[in-house]
């Protein structure tokens, strides 16, 4: 067979343009952690500067003065609960919608539209919710009230959960009935079936999943910022609070960005592999 040979000014070219996209994405995180480590009088001057003395005192006022690692806790705790909820929940019903073709297809539109209203639409009806709810005994004993963390937890499951049975649902259409079928004829259950052959299938588009969801819930800041005070704020809150009155604090600004960019950039590499399989899944399907 001849081989086509690519010319070197197309691989320049393509090497270039790489760069050059590589450079859009990953500057501002390296502006972002260069900053972090500079000293307040180094941080503004202009032009710009990248060779200076190194200083941790952002990090320090970031951690101990402004308690910061309070609010990752707190993201954390959040992130992790309301993840688990969508997928647990998402798994079943997309399997329902996969399945049993529910609604015809019909109700899963509806389920999906319902992720195309903006957060700013429904974040005062929230507000009212929660805020009525947490004065109640139930409320109180559920941590649904403003400034709980049940509170923002409902509304990132809410937010999460129609995106995520729309993904999975096409994970799931993508196994073939015949494995289930099969799984069926030698005894086992319906909900056998499920949990040790069609999950165990779906696990790459579960990790999928689960990375985006943990992703958005750790991101998010309208709910965070609306429905917390001080108590269920989270790193987006966190990082906020270093813009005052008086000016903004860059250096500690950078330091807890970069703090609070660390746990999912480290998560997404560690999920990159099951990342790539989960979006290739339903590409091989023969």
């Amino acid at each position: 067979m001849l081989q086509h040979k690519t010319s070197p000014l197309k691989e320049i070219l393509r090497y270039a343009a790489i760069l050059v996209v590589l450079l859009f994405f990953f500057f501002p995180i390296f502006w972002m952690l260069l900053t972090s480590f500079k000293p307040e009088a180094a941080i503004m001057v202009s032009p710009p500067r990248f060779f200076f003395t190194p200083t941790l005192e952002n990090y320090q006022h970031a951690l101990f003065d402004k308690g910061f690692l309070f609010y990752v806790r707190n993201t954390l705790i959040i992130s992790v609960i309301s993840t688990a909820i969508v997928i647990v929940v998402g798994s079943l019903a997309a399997y329902s919608f996969a399945r049993y073709n529910v609604g015809d297809g019909h109700v899963l539109f509806f389920i999906l539209s319902t992720k195309m209203m903006p957060a700013i639409a429904v974040i005062l009806p929230y507000f009212l919710i929660f805020r009525d709810i947490g004065r109640t005994g139930f409320g109180k004993f559920m941590h649904l009230g403003l400034d709980q963390h049940g509170a923002l937890i409902v509304s990132y499951v809410m937010f999460n959960l129609p995106f995520a049975i729309w993904l999975l649902v096409s994970f799931f259409q993508d196994i073939p009935r015949e494995l289930e079928q099969s799984a069926r004829m030698d005894g086992l259950s319906r909900l056998k079936v499920l949990r040790k052959v069609t999950l165990p299938l779906a696990a790459p588009g579960i990790a999928v999943t689960t990375v985006f969801t943990l992703i958005f819930c750790w991101n998010e800041f309208l709910f965070a910022y609306i429905l917390t005070r001080k108590f269920a704020s989270t790193v987006t809150v966190g990082v906020e609070s270093f813009f005052t009155l008086q000016g903004i604090l860059w250096g500690p600004v950078a330091a807890a960005a970069t703090i609070s960019v660390a746990p999912m950039l480290l998560f997404v590499l560690l999920m990159q592999r099951y990342m790539v399989r989960g979006l290739t899944f339903g590409a091989v399907r023969g």
